[in-house]
């Protein structure tokens, strides 16, 4: 099945605008992350969390104060997606369920005419969360790492090298967009936890997969076309791969986009931050990835 046909796109032609989109995209998502600041989620800060689901929307004041009454004065409150539900986080760490405890008796006593239920608690020491984000970081960068010599033995390292900073560029530019755009809605809860950690892993993997197959008919257009020079190769490489790119993020943006509209809140972060990384590898693996290998053989050429 084909979308498109015996297309003839110059993609290559204009890969310096893509080059320059993409450090734009990378440069704001990093000073946004300065300016506003990463939000973590207990996953990695470590401490106590409870969601509550109200009958009715209580006041997020209301909610404050009877945490402060339990005991905790440093403690974060909002909305989790439907205005009855009601994030509760807290950095105190107590013996056993001490703290969960103590905020549940408040709120009971707080709100006798507006019954609650616990979707979820959880409790995680400091140290545990530390070890749990120098892991994530740790099998991100040894996936690429992996990804780079499987690439580069299976074509050539260039390749390899320009695989793994397509997609350095997909985790990097996609992390900056979440860090700008969390909680810019109650419905937009986008804290770096293992669900965001799970979505850069399963992006990384994806994308490569897209690039490869890309690589691969370069490969075999160079041994069909001989005459023909490398950036028309690219160029015919990425038409010939064109439809099934389509098909194939195209199914996946579907469902994504019913994961975050009907997902619900536990797996709105994991999908939000896998559309949007689809969407920066489907570029990438042109406008990077192939574009690298371009000119860094263009380069070569010259010397």
């Amino acid at each position: 099945m084909k979308i498109l046909e015996k297309t003839h796109i110059d993609f290559m032609g204009t890969r310096k605008i893509w080059y320059s989109i993409s450090a734009a995209v990378i440069i704001i998502g990093i000073i946004g992350a300065f300016v506003r600041g990463v939000s973590f989620g207990i996953d990695f800060l470590g401490g106590t969390e409870l969601l509550v689901r109200f009958d009715n929307p209580p006041a997020i004041s209301e909610i404050r104060d009877a945490v402060q009454k339990a005991g905790f004065t440093s403690s974060e409150i909002k909305v989790f997606g439907s205005p009855n539900d009601i994030l509760i986080r807290t950095a105190e760490q107590t013996k056993g369920t001490a703290t969960l405890d103590a905020i549940r008796q408040q709120l009971t006593s707080q709100f006798p005419s507006n019954p609650y239920t616990i979707l979820k608690e959880d409790k995680i020491g400091p140290k545990i969360g530390a070890e749990l984000r120098t892991n994530a970081i740790y099998a991100i960068f040894s996936a690429m790492l992996i990804i780079m010599i499987y690439v580069g033995f299976r074509f050539q390292f260039i390749y390899g090298v320009a695989g793994v900073v397509a997609l350095f560029h997909d985790v990097i530019a996609t992390f900056g967009v979440i860090v700008l755009l969390n909680g810019l809605s109650p419905y937009l809860n986008l804290e770096i936890d293992q669900n965001i950690m799970a979505a850069f892993l399963t992006l990384v993997g994806f994308s490569i997969n897209d690039t490869v197959v890309i690589f691969d008919r370069v490969r075999e257009n160079l041994k069909i076309h001989k005459a023909e020079d490398l950036s028309t190769i690219i160029n015919r490489s990425v038409n010939e791969t064109l439809s099934r790119s389509i098909i194939t993020n195209g199914t996946v943006f579907m469902v994504l986009i019913v994961l975050v509209i009907f997902g619900g809140e536990v797996n709105r972060g994991f999908a939000f931050t896998f559309f949007i990384g689809t969407i920066l590898g489907t570029y990438s693996t042109i406008y990077v990835a192939s574009a690298l290998v371009l000119d860094f053989t263009k380069r070569q050429a010259i010397k």
